[in-house]
């Protein structure tokens, strides 16, 4: 407690107070907390087959750390055999080692209310992470600019049901790539006062961005509390690279959190059926998780999955199949028994459009995500053509839905207002309710009403343009950038971090590959 007022007396001057003061106040819901039942979707015997041949994989078959060598002594010192790259992991040791990650962690914002719970009954949504293109109605698909990226940081900000900034919401091409992780930390510390994600493309980065933290929080604040979350991918199967690896131990020694995830194309990465595919995930998390442990013990993480199908046709990734809703309930019960906080689902879809296909896709991950115990949901809104792009519209819409995720997880309430016996006793038969006392108490809050959709009746949503979802999308995008405001940031700190920015592009020159 003491540490965050600290953060808020730092925070402080003259021109801060002002800027606070005058400030637009952007509505966020606190993040999710479950009222509602979990899926469990597999038995117990299942799973404990599934944690026994996982940790067969890692024991018989192994895991290749590669260009690692400091990955491979840490292994080989806890007991592990190493054999080249190779590292087999006795039965039970991964998982003795996970037993000192937390079950949940605070995620500090900038702005303390704005701060997230991640782990047990919560659920804290993220916005889509690293296409290389953007789409919008009016510019079609491109490349994805720098503009592009703050435009989306906006809107994370400005949308009421989205609980965290994220991290590369796009890819921006236009500027340098040892470079642009500068550019983007900025855009979610400047544009938005939600918590945010740190870069992992290269340990170095990583470093920059616990040390554009400690500006932004100080950094005794930093290491003893968690203000970054950030997506470690493990190159399925079974493989851990150098790099990935390098940006888990700068974050893990920094106490900062990191999703430890496979990627996994059904069929091309980890086998079809999904008991071998969560077999592989377990033991991909338990090697990765216990990694982090050796490094810093206590260190935050969370168990990641991230699991498509494939068309056995085209080879194309396919989205919001039944098949991947099945892992994501597995793997949510493999997390639970593990006690680990658990990030899977968001607004998947392999549709080109933000369109029919991308809300029946989307729709099926985002209630499986729901449903199956999902604590951190990356790709919340935007994602479009199988992740290949970050769409303005799509970002809207998905962002509106997240808002009935927001009310189911309410639950039903069984009180006395609830029961409404005083409204059946008032209206008694053939009466109707609209008018009655119950009804006129309750009506603003008694049903979940998008901000997007259009309930108009037919001529007159006929005469305003007949437009469709997509239609109405884009101009919400355009409403929400016009009336966004910036939120307040002491100078000083501005100042600090613009001067580390400068220094750090003007040590190297600009890479393009």
């Amino acid at each position: 407690m003491a540490e965050t007022a600290g953060r808020r007396s730092r925070s402080g001057g003259g021109a801060a107070r002002r800027a606070e003061r005058t400030a637009v106040s952007v509505e966020t819901e606190k993040y999710i907390d479950r009222k509602i039942p979990l899926y469990e979707f597999l038995d117990e015997a299942t799973l404990e087959l599934i944690e026994y041949n996982a940790e067969t994989v890692l024991e018989e078959i192994g895991v290749n750390f590669v260009d690692s060598p400091e990955a491979l002594a840490r292994w080989q010192s806890v007991g592990a055999k190493i054999e080249g790259e190779r590292v087999r992991i006795p039965r039970g040791v991964a998982r003795n080692l996970c037993k000192t990650a937390p079950s949940k962690f605070t995620q500090h914002a900038r702005n303390p209310d704005r701060s997230v719970e991640i782990g047990g009954k919560t659920l804290v949504t993220a916005p889509v992470y690293g296409p290389p293109f953007v789409r919008d109605a009016e510019g079609g698909r491109r490349y994805a600019t720098i503009s592009d990226f703050r435009k989306f940081v906006k809107l994370g900000y400005m949308s009421k049901n989205l609980h965290h900034s994220g991290g590369t919401v796009c890819e921006p091409t236009d500027v340098p790539v040892n470079k642009r992780h500068l550019d983007m930390l900025m855009a979610h510390i400047v544009y938005s006062d939600k918590p945010f994600m740190g870069s992992v493309t290269e340990p170095s980065r990583a470093q920059d961005s616990v040390d554009m933290c400690e500006i932004l929080f100080g950094k005794e604040f930093v290491q003893n509390n968690t203000v970054m979350t950030s997506l470690i991918n493990i190159n399925s199967p079974l493989t851990f690279d150098s790099i990935m690896m390098g940006a888990l131990e700068v974050y893990a020694n920094n106490n900062q959190a990191c999703i430890i995830s496979p990627f996994i194309v059904g069929g091309a990465m980890a086998p079809v059926s999904t008991i071998g595919t969560l077999t592989q995930v377990l033991a991909e998390v338990l090697a990765g998780i216990a990694y982090s442990q050796i490094i810093r013990p206590g260190a935050p993480v969370i168990f990641g999955t991230f699991v498509t199908s494939i068309d056995m046709n085209s080879g194309a990734p396919t989205f919001g199949t039944p098949e991947a809703s099945q892992i994501l309930f597995g793997a949510g019960q493999l997390a639970r028994r593990m006690n680990l906080p658990f990030r899977s689902g968001g607004g998947l879809c392999g549709s080109k459009l933000p369109d029919a296909q991308a809300a029946y896709e989307s729709a099926n991950t985002l209630n499986a995500a729901m449903l199956g115990g999902v604590n951190f949901m990356l790709h919340s809104c935007g994602w479009l053509e199988g992740g290949l792009v970050s769409s303005f519209e799509k970002f809207v819409m998905d962002a509106d839905q997240l808002g009935s995720l927001q009310k189911m997880s309410l639950g039903v309430s069984a009180d006395e207002n609830a029961q409404a016996m005083g409204a059946i006793r008032e209206v008694g038969p053939s009466g109707h309710y609209l008018g009655c006392e119950h009804t006129q108490n309750n009506f603003k809050s008694a049903f979940w009403r998008s901000d997007l959709f259009d309930y108009k009746p037919f001529e007159t949503w006929y005469e305003e343009g007949a437009r469709d979802t997509a239609k109405l999308a884009s101009e919400r995008v355009t409403r929400q950038l016009a009336n966004y405001q910036q939120p307040p940031l002491d100078p000083e700190i501005l100042v600090a971090l613009e001067k580390y920015v400068d220094q750090k592009k003007a040590e190297n020159p600009d890479a393009f590959v």
